[in-house]
């Protein structure tokens, strides 16, 4: 007899619907697989057999092929081993094969007949409400975040013998539903608060210049200037991430097997700080079947790279293409995958190999010789892609004792806010805009106009410090940031001057 399943399979963060069909017939008994299956896959032929025993149903001692469709797709990992047993049980007549047409079936299964959690889920889910699915049937680990999907029914079993149930007498059981209010509240502060620091107002204004617009920043300053402890506390003043900002973050940690600690939905701005000695690949993604790197977990929320001068030259370069477009694109022989990589980047650099060029306590040892060779390691165009660069210096010993606490970061993020939605009313016609530094160079032409004073100013800037057209664009997304916490419409003379003066490296070299 034949009996068809359907479940899904990923593509990067996108799903496709695979059909698995399952035939029982004479001869020999065995089970065969194919349809591109994996080793995780050839492996579930054994893990079923099992578990179709041991959950109390007679496993068909006669010749079984399973076929997964399309037959041209890769299929990897255990996912499939839920849709597969189902097959079996449905082909053999010990489970009613009417329902089976309008569910995806996901899960690993474990030799008890219990369901293991699977990645994945929430894309599937995404995809299957598109296509139409009356349902998803998981494992009951992955139910609640199956169940952010609205207008899809999810049914999160324990085991087996549940779903053979489920399918007799689906009255039984009820699709599980979240209260998203309550996932909101879940949402973690993580404690860093910007009245910590003291001291450093340039650095924490371009802090809050960075979170209002979305810009990337580089601080530069000798050890103990306290730049990674200004750039851990930057996501205490970032705005809460919207309900579709939440989903597609939530799809890329959901495909890279990260949800299990973060609940159903991503609530908070991802943070990511990657140790200087990471590849490529690990920062961008890949591998055989691709995997989200670090830029893409980093999605909405911040990419920190300490010590950005200790990473190599040719991994940072990785960087140029998501920075300017917002994407990374992975292509393998068989398919190319996009993984959205939409981040803000932040990192932190000493000024030279011993660390204290330009320090007002401690003398510089280094020769220019070895200050240049320094900062070969960062390209020109990457560098002119960070809209904010800033030195930070060491405070002195009496204002480490006598300086008070700074401004807490609640009130810096009401201004960071406001200044959000007064440029989210101005891109309300352009519908894949969220910030100042994602503006295109038309909408710098439209938003961003200069009087005589301002473009002087800029011009001069320009062939003084020998900027590309690149570095002159940051310098006015940043100065309409600048004019958006002022609350100012237009943007002005003090915008401009005081945009200039986060080019710090631009004016050092």
């Amino acid at each position: 007899m034949l009996a068809r399943v359907w479940s899904a399979s990923l593509v990067g963060i996108d799903a496709v619907k695979v059909g698995v069909e399952v035939d029982v017939s004479g001869g020999l008994p065995g089970i065969v697989v194919v349809g591109l299956p994996d080793a995780a896959v050839q492996e579930s032929r054994e893990r079923v057999k099992a578990t179709i025993k041991n959950a109390g149903f007679a496993f068909p001692m006669r010749r079984i092929v399973i076929n997964l469709t399309p037959a041209d797709l890769r299929k990897e990992g255990p996912s499939f081993d839920l849709a597969i047993s189902i097959g079996i049980l449905a082909a053999s007549e010990q489970v009613n094969p009417e329902l089976l047409g309008d569910f995806l079936f996901l899960g690993e299964v474990s030799l008890d007949g219990s369901l293991r959690p699977v990645a994945g889920v929430l894309p599937i889910a995404a995809a299957a409400k598109r296509l139409g699915i009356a349902g998803l049937v998981v494992p009951a680990d992955n139910a609640q975040e199956a169940a952010v999907v609205e207008g899809l029914a999810v049914y999160g079993l324990e085991t087996l013998t549940d779903v053979a149930n489920f399918l007799d007498n689906s009255q039984r059981y009820q699709p599980v539903k979240i209260d998203r209010p309550k996932q909101k509240e879940r949402s973690q502060f993580s404690g860093l608060d910007l009245k910590d620091v003291k001291g450093q107002a340039h650095a924490r204004r371009a802090l809050e210049i960075a979170a209002a617009g979305g810009h990337n920043l580089i601080f530069v300053g000798p050890p103990g200037s306290g730049k990674t402890m200004l750039a851990r506390r930057l996501p205490s003043i970032l705005p809460e991430l919207s309900f579709e900002e939440s989903l597609e973050v939530t799809q890329i940690y959901s495909v890279a097997g990260l949800l299990k600690n973060r609940g159903s939905l991503v609530s908070d701005r991802p943070f990511r700080s990657p140790h200087h000695s990471a590849s490529g690949p690990s920062l961008v993604g890949g591998g055989s079947f691709p995997k989200p790197g670090e830029i893409s977990l980093a999605h909405r929320g911040i990419l920190f790279l300490d010590e950005l001068t200790e990473f190599k030259r040719d991994v940072l370069e990785f960087l140029r293409q998501p920075l300017e477009d917002g994407y990374v694109t992975i292509s393998r022989t068989r398919l190319s995958v996009v993984f959205p990589a939409q981040f803000t980047l932040v990192a932190s650099t000493n000024p030279c190999p011993c660390g204290y060029f330009g320090d007002t306590i401690q003398p510089c040892t280094c020769s220019p010789a070895k200050r240049e060779q320094y900062w070969a390691k960062l390209s020109g165009p990457l560098m002119d892609r960070i809209d904010l660069q800033v030195a930070v210096n060491r405070l002195k010993p009496e204002e480490i004792t006598n300086q008070p606490l700074g401004e807490d970061s609640t009130s810096i993020r009401a201004r960071v806010q406001g200044a959000r939605e007064r440029s989210q009313h101005r891109f309300k016609s352009e519908t894949n805009l969220r910030s100042n530094a994602e503006m295109q160079s038309r909408h710098l032409m439209q938003w961003c106009k200069l009087d005589d004073a301002s473009r002087n100013l800029l011009e001069a800037a320009i062939r003084k410090l020998g900027l590309s057209a690149r570095a002159s664009d940051r310098i006015l997304k940043v100065a309409r940031t600048i004019a958006d916490l002022a609350s100012d419409e237009d943007i002005k003379t003090q915008h401009i001057a005081e945009s200039i003066q986060y080019r710090i490296i631009d004016r050092m070299q």
